[in-house]
């Protein structure tokens, strides 16, 4: 990877798309540091840290601490996320909206765009007024009345309108995808607060445990969390990479005095194709009770029946790991079979003369394709969930279920999938770019 960037710095057009990727997150990180007026931001920091659990503590991940101290970018590029997810959900079920993107070609690529754009500022909006509902319940809102309210719900929806137009431009004269780029920055710019919740965690259980067996183990925690770290970064590699080809023959035939046709193909199917939504989708449901504990006062009593249902479904304990899991693996299904159809891409190999040695053209290539779906699906699934629950043995173990470091352990694997897969396809973006300006030795 480093090999790659130094050859691209050498060619002066990719060093100017480099420095403008540069450029464009410092933009996003001076943002994500500018409070919105009329707000208490360390009060409502303090308060935040204690609802890591809730969807909130998923929100000020992706923001990169952003969310907690209500700056411009508070939303971050959530609200475009939501959008394009919504935009392509419907796209499927509407079948003018399918057309539009299948049949019109790059006119109709830009009206899906410009829908999205659209429904990204709805949603932010709607985002905006819930998020100052919220701070304004608990009072972190120093000046009351109309007109705050107004300034405070329009500077959120601005900065993530701004944040989207900024992903757009990195994405245009940057390199790479500038949405995924703008929430690996946010997630870079958490890590050193995870490592000091993390050293927290430990001091908090050297605290509650027996001085003399901390004494003995201590010194080997932080090398197996950083060795750790590092072999589910090497997996998460491998597994994003790995694939299943499928081989595909195409028949010979005739054309005039040409002959066409009777080269070998393959169907690249990735093992991990949902990427990381399912685990975002499974977090967002799981953590429902958490996130509405935290509009409840009675939730933070002892003894109280909000108290007894929200311990019972902690991040750490056994029910909210299986509601989790079972939900990664719903949602993992249920993305692949979105973007992948085994009877559209069957019909497509019929017209043009393929098939895959050992089945026949149409339905039984389509029934062959689904089954390797199905099963590669649950093989990426069972990877995704491992990933995400990782954190949550971790914690266990440790016993840093009463730390800060149990919240910020239970997205860390959320976090290494998004960081890692980003990476990737950053840098093969870049060998794309080298290997159109045909610079020999390059990448070798």
């Amino acid at each position: 990877m480093f090999q790659t960037i130094r050859n691209a710095w050498r060619v002066p057009e990719l060093r100017g798309k480099l420095i403008f990727t540069i450029f464009a997150l410092l933009i996003f990180r001076l943002g994500a540091c500018i409070p919105v007026p009329f707000i208490d931001t360390e009060t409502l920091g303090q308060y935040m840290s204690q609802q890591s659990a809730s969807i909130f503590g998923l929100l000020n991940v992706m923001s990169g601490d952003a969310f907690m101290y209500a700056t411009v970018f508070a939303l971050g590029i959530q609200p475009y996320i939501n959008s394009s997810i919504i935009v392509q959900l419907l796209t499927i079920a509407i079948p003018a909206l399918e057309r539009m993107a299948k049949d019109e070609g790059e006119e109709g690529k830009k009206k899906i765009a410009a829908i999205t754009r659209y429904a990204t500022v709805a949603i932010a909006l709607i985002q905006a007024f819930g998020y100052y509902t919220m701070i304004n319940y608990y009072g972190v809102v120093t000046v009351k009345g109309v007109w705050p309210a107004i300034v405070i719900i329009a500077a959120f929806v601005a900065g993530s309108a701004f944040v989207m137009w900024l992903g757009e431009q990195i994405t245009e004269f940057g390199i790479g995808n500038g949405i995924s780029i703008v929430l690996f920055a946010g997630i870079v710019s958490r890590g050193p607060a995870m490592v000091n919740n993390i050293i927290n965690g430990v001091q908090n259980w050297a605290a509650g445990g027996d001085p003399q067996t901390y004494s003995v183990l201590a010194p080997w925690f932080i090398p197996l969390i950083v060795v750790g770290l590092l072999l589910l970064t090497a997996l998460v590699v491998f597994i994003d990479n790995a694939e299943r080809r499928i081989p595909v023959q195409y028949a010979k035939r005739v054309v005039g005095r040409k002959m066409y046709g009777g080269q070998s193909s393959h169907i690249p199917i990735k093992v991990n194709m949902a990427g990381v939504l399912p685990i975002i989708f499974a977090q967002a449901i799981a953590s429902i009770p958490a996130t509405i504990g935290s509009f409840v006062p009675s939730a933070q009593t002892e003894g109280t029946g909000w108290y007894n249902f929200l311990h019972f479904f902690k991040t750490t304990g056994l029910p909210y790991c299986i509601v989790y899991f079972l939900l990664i693996i719903a949602f993992s299904y249920f993305y692949n079979t979105i973007q992948f159809n085994p009877v559209e891409v069957a019909n497509n190999l019929k017209k043009n003369g393929g098939f895959v040695p050992g089945f026949r053209p149409g339905k039984p290539t389509s029934d062959f394709l689904s089954r390797v779906i199905s099963r590669i699906t649950l093989f990426g699934a069972l990877f995704l969930a491992v990933v995400a629950l990782l954190p949550a043995i971790t914690g266990n173990i440790m016993e840093a279920a009463k730390s800060s470091a149990g919240s910020s352990l239970a997205i860390g694997g959320t976090s290494i999938i998004i960081v890692v897969g980003v990476a990737l396809e950053t840098v093969k973006a870049l060998e794309a770019q080298l290997m159109m300006r045909h610079y020999k030795g390059f990448l070798e």
